[in-house]
């Protein structure tokens, strides 16, 4: 895909997988979406979530990795070497979101975000993801997350969001 060479492997939601708690699961904090606005799709969400992040979802049981997506997508992907299938789509689909850790000089970051993302908001601090109860972690993320838009007026929903950190436009 793109010329990256990925291991199979598609966690649900946020395959964020923390050896601290156990868990892959980890969901965006609700005011990052509400300062984005409304998506259309959430291809990769929790079987079980507190709350909706798009208009539509799918899930590990639907596999939205293989379904057809439509509109603008928010995208909370596996994080590692599992994000990048889910970033490919995305950037082939070219309407939509994502989040993952900056980790900008990875192959990937460069492949699929550096060549192909419209914009790019660093988030400033270290977020605190929820767990799919809707809890806070206590601890930040471990590593620093920026948004990614593909599509101009996701670029646009970025400068305009009011979310603390540094735009960049490609």
């Amino acid at each position: 895909m793109n010329g990256i060479a990925v291991r199979e492997g598609r966690l649900g939601i946020g395959g964020h997988h923390s050896a601290r708690s156990g868990s892959v699961e980890w969901l965006t904090p609700p005011e990052i979406l509400a300062a984005l606005g409304p998506f259309d799709l959430d291809p990769c969400v929790p079987v079980v979530r507190p709350w909706d992040t798009a208009g539509a979802h799918y899930s590990i049981e639907q596999d939205g990795l293989s379904q057809p997506w439509k509109g603008r997508v928010w995208l909370n992907p596996p994080y590692g070497v599992g994000a990048w299938p889910w970033m490919a789509r995305l950037a082939d689909h070219g309407d939509g979101i994502a989040i993952l850790f900056a980790r900008t000089e990875t192959r990937g970051f460069h492949r699929l975000v550096w060549e192909r993302a419209t914009a790019l908001l660093f988030l400033e601090g270290r977020l605190n993801f929820h767990r799919v109860n809707g809890e806070r972690a206590k601890r930040n993320a471990g590593g620093p997350s920026v948004l990614i838009a593909y599509g101009e007026e996701n670029g646009i929903a970025l400068a305009q969001s009011g979310l603390r950190g540094k735009i960049v436009w490609l």
